[in-house]
């Protein structure tokens, strides 16, 4: 049954790849303000599922040595997967992103998204609440991610129509990443106390290293103040969720 919801899951995550299509009717000043907030927002949900739901859940499995070795190694590995596969999460139509070729950004999202399909695999194995609370973050993170893929495939020469069906084939990669973590993990349920502490750890990173930063370049007070208190309401809605 956890096969199940978790291809459901990651079938909806993939859905977000569609988004793009409201690139067509919003104005770029517009986007702009609301995936500034959704960054915000993004970033407080993954720092509060990694450490309301991943740590704790692997807390509860695993020796807090073992638990923190594995949250450094996710940590890193994310550090590492960004510089190989060129994953840099800009939200800026103008971003160095953009001049990377169409191919590379598909076959790099498309790594990523098999990524989130065995993270998400590796949640709903624990717990069903769980795998529902870490798909949250990963759409979350998924909805500006994807507006700005999109737009680096327009800016590639890629047509509308084009774009939105290859950023979706693309997405659905997370599937792929769902049945071959499912094997994994029918071999060794060990795995899943690995995989846990390593998803924590690159929630940590993609919001530390990528969402904060991109945040923190806001001069605007009053946008400053607004997009901390999205940051912060993420945050107590995962705690929220944790009850």
């Amino acid at each position: 049954m956890s096969l199940l919801y978790a291809i459901i899951a990651t079938l909806a995550v993939s859905l977000i790849s569609l988004l793009g299509i409201f690139t067509f009717v919003l104005g770029e000043k517009k986007l702009k303000n609301i995936l500034f907030f959704f960054i915000s927002f993004s970033a407080g949900s993954l720092i509060g599922g990694a450490f309301f739901h991943l740590l704790v859940e692997s807390l509860e499995k695993s020796a807090p040595l073992e638990v923190f070795k594995f949250t450094l190694v996710g940590f890193i590995v994310f550090f590492v997967l960004e510089k190989i596969l060129h994953w840099h999460h800009c939200h800026k139509k103008d971003c160095q992103e953009k001049k990377i070729l169409g191919i590379q950004n598909l076959v790099g999202d498309g790594a990523h998204n098999f990524i989130d399909g065995l993270i998400i695999v590796s949640a709903f194995a624990v717990d069903v609440n769980l795998g529902l609370t870490v798909t949250l973050s990963v759409m979350l993170h998924e909805i500006p991610q994807e507006i700005s893929d999109f737009g680096v495939l327009l800016y590639s020469g890629f047509s509308k129509l084009k774009a939105l069906a290859y950023n979706l084939l693309s997405a659905l990669a997370a599937v792929a990443g769902v049945l071959a973590g499912h094997i994994l993990i029918s071999g060794t349920q060990s795995l899943v106390q690995i995989l846990l502490p390593v998803t924590a750890g690159g929630f940590i990173y993609i919001a530390a290293s990528d969402l904060i930063p991109e945040i923190n370049k806001e001069k605007n007070l009053k946008k400053s103040i607004l997009s901390f208190v999205f940051f912060l309401l993420a945050i107590l809605m995962m705690l929220w969720l944790r009850h």
